[in-house]
């Protein structure tokens, strides 16, 4: 069977899970002899991976979120190497394939991903591109999304679920190496919590600050991880320092360690106010660190309540520091959550994920040829 030719496209400039997911699918499908291309940001994260990890590209500039020029360039990009689907990789990439269609020609077929667990703009425009003629499919990372999303759309059966997945080898043989508590000089009975994500908006670190403030009145032996960067860096710095306990709630800025120093998190506390999935909490599955998390969007889907870890209601953070002591103090509950969260995880993976996207890439192309 010939595969179709796919335009990934991609318009951030930094690296998030976002993007992860973008270079796992491009990685997988490079194993399924899937001829593609990635339109991405120049000098963005994107270009770089796509360069170190020899992914044939092109990179422009992106000069505003409604940029005649970028849909240009994906036109030319289409008609040039006979591209039969374009996969929208964030909302300005699915803003930009739509102008490319509408003002410049472009034929090919668009599947947008969508991975943000908040319903689609009542805005005019916003509600034309999601029922685009073009538009084939939705792939939704969660069927959370894929609830919110149906309401939008003339024709629901157009979306679908693809669960994101993670690379197992990243954390093949990594163990607890205690890297953490050297760097700091922390005692080796002391207990690690921590979350790694940006520290943006949704993911709503000040409600992880007043959970570790809780905990760190009730206990002196744990100390709290604050694991990544981002646009509230000042704001949740200034809001550490004013729980008191700026000494055990350490902000280490983005890493590129983390299969080295996930293993050695005790609990893994998640606090986001909405989430498309939380690919993060699968890292953690993957390294057997049991995982306490609010019940933000897809996240149910993956940590099923006292079944594959705990759940609290979103800014509840008095349940949450609750379910952290739960974790460090009932072993035998521990060691239950880590097994069934270990065999959780099967379901969540790169392969299974381009699987299922490779399959709804046949069928739209199929419908494609039929068309041109």
């Amino acid at each position: 069977m010939t595969e179709p030719v796919v335009l990934h496209i991609s318009t951030a400039r930094s690296w998030r899970g976002g993007e992860q997911q973008l270079a796992y699918l491009v990685g997988e499908l490079k194993k399924m002899n899937v001829k593609q291309y990635v339109l991405c940001v120049k000098d963005s994260a994107v270009e770089t991976y796509c360069r170190h990890s020899h992914i044939p590209y092109f990179s422009t500039e992106k000069r505003s979120s409604v940029d005649i020029f970028f849909a240009s360039r994906i036109a030319s990009i289409c008609r040039k190497n006979k591209i039969e689907l374009i996969h929208t990789h964030d909302s300005h990439a699915h803003t930009f394939s739509i102008l490319a269609c509408d003002f410049f020609g472009c034929r090919s077929s668009i599947i947008v991903s969508r991975r943000v667990d908040f319903p689609v703009s009542k805005s005019a425009f916003s509600r034309y591109k999601y029922n685009h003629r073009k538009v084939k499919r939705i792939l939704c990372v969660s069927d959370k999304i894929r609830e919110i999303t149906s309401g939008s759309l003339k024709d629901p059966s157009k979306i679908l679920t693809v669960h994101s997945g993670i690379d197992y080898s990243r954390f093949a043989g990594k163990t607890n190496s205690g890297k953490l508590h050297t760097e700091y000089s922390l005692d080796s009975s002391m207990k690690l919590v921590g979350n790694v994500a940006a520290l943006a908006p949704h993911k709503d670190y000040f409600t992880f600050v007043d959970a570790a403030a809780i905990l760190c009145r009730k206990n002196d032996n744990i100390c709290f991880f604050i694991i990544g960067d981002g646009p509230l860096q000042s704001e949740i710095k200034a809001y550490v320092k004013k729980s008191g306990f700026a000494s055990r709630i350490i902000m280490t800025g983005f890493r590129t360690d983390i299969p080295e120093i996930l293993p050695e998190l005790d609990v893994f506390l998640i606090t986001s106010e909405t989430e498309g999935l939380g690919t993060t909490i699968l890292d953690a599955f993957a390294c057997r660190v049991p995982v306490v998390a609010t019940a933000a969007g897809g996240i149910p889907e993956i940590v099923v309540h006292e079944h594959t870890g705990l759940l609290a209601s979103v800014k509840d953070s008095v349940s949450l520091a609750k379910y952290v002591e739960i974790m460090l103090a009932d072993l035998n509950f521990r060691d239950k959550i880590i097994e069934n969260a270990s065999e959780h995880l099967t379901l969540f993976t790169t392969s299974a994920t381009a699987e299922k996207t490779l399959a709804c890439y046949r069928e739209v192309s199929g419908a494609y040829n039929e068309e041109n």
